[in-house]
């Protein structure tokens, strides 16, 4: 019998990419997602769907006592900063009460999970960069905050019941399939905008850092991680600024416009970079896609999708 995994938010950008990798190696995959951000035409032929809530508890342990899961990747989540400073109560179901709901399913059956955290909300502005994992964690937004409260219940439910929990703090990840709309990221956005020849806007007037980390480059570390018992910074730990981000993005479109310049939003960084050290000594995990390359072909995946959907 085929080892079974279960993906919750597996129709989204990263999970998807999540669930591609275990139904190439063969697993039989179920995955958990309410398609409020994911979409259903990304996953494989054979991959289950449940459209299930997370913050509905009946109905997701009846999803994971139907499945009986082997292994457990949590990536959904409400995923925007600025919405979790408009909504912090919704921002907090999702994030704290739903992850609550996943790693009570997955004990159950002994399942070990696999959480997927954030880095930069999570550490704040005044952490040493690149930040390390025993950093106190200083979230400045609800988001961050949220992900913090989550990871204590992943982690203390792993210490309460033997079962190996993975925190995984990830850095700014980008890749195809990323959306350029809802909760979107910058890469998607930017690479959207100038491929329909609209104006960018760079935030923080173009000099807040991130740690840029490839969505291939992820999957393997979450699949590393698996079965694993720990926290893990998921990062290059390169500094990329969004003025240079943007400059790269705009040679892959072969634009010349200049972007528009605005505040920083609240609860939103200015600096963020990661130190992974610890996934690569105990993981054995290290980044393989320059940001170079991979903003480049990413440019090139993303606007393939923008076409098709034209």
């Amino acid at each position: 019998m085929a080892e079974r995994a279960l993906v919750t938010g597996g129709a989204g950008f990263i999970g998807s990419h999540v669930v591609d990798s275990l139904v190439r190696d063969g697993y039989e995959v179920l995955v958990v997602d309410d398609l409020s951000a994911g979409d259903a035409s990304r996953l494989a032929a054979g991959v289950r769907l449940a459209r299930v809530d997370i913050t509905d508890a009946p109905a997701l342990a009846d999803a994971f006592d139907e499945f009986r899961p082997g292994a457990v990747f949590h990536l959904a989540a409400q995923a925007s900063v600025t919405a979790s400073v408009n909504d912090p109560g919704r921002d907090c179901a999702v994030n704290v009460l739903g992850t609550l709901n996943v790693a009570e399913a997955a004990r159950k059956h002994a399942a070990p999970l696999v959480f997927t955290s954030t880095g930069g909300a999570l550490y704040g502005d005044d952490a040493p960069i690149p930040t390390a994992e025993d950093r106190l964690p200083l979230p400045l937004s609800p988001y961050g905050a949220s992900k913090l409260a989550a990871e204590a219940y992943v982690r203390s439910w792993s210490a309460a019941h033997g079962v190996p929990n993975a925190v995984m703090r990830l850095g700014n990840i980008y890749g195809p399939r990323q959306t350029p709309h809802g909760e979107a990221g910058v890469v998607a956005i930017f690479s959207y905008r100038l491929w329909a020849g609209e104006p960018c806007t760079l935030f923080g007037h173009g000099t807040p850092t991130r740690d840029y980390v490839h969505v291939l480059d992820v999957v393997d570390a979450l699949r590393a991680a698996s079965g694993r018992a720990g926290i893990y910074n998921i990062g290059t730990g390169v500094e990329t600024d969004v003025s240079t981000l943007y400059a790269r993005l705009a040679e892959a479109a072969g634009s010349t416009a200049e972007p528009a310049l605005a505040d920083l939003r609240p609860g939103e960084l200015r600096r963020s970079c990661l130190d992974a050290s610890h996934a690569r000594s105990e993981l054995g995990w290290t980044p393989q896609i320059a940001i170079a390359n991979g903003l480049a072909t990413t440019y090139e995946a993303l606007v393939d999708g923008f076409r098709a959907a034209a």
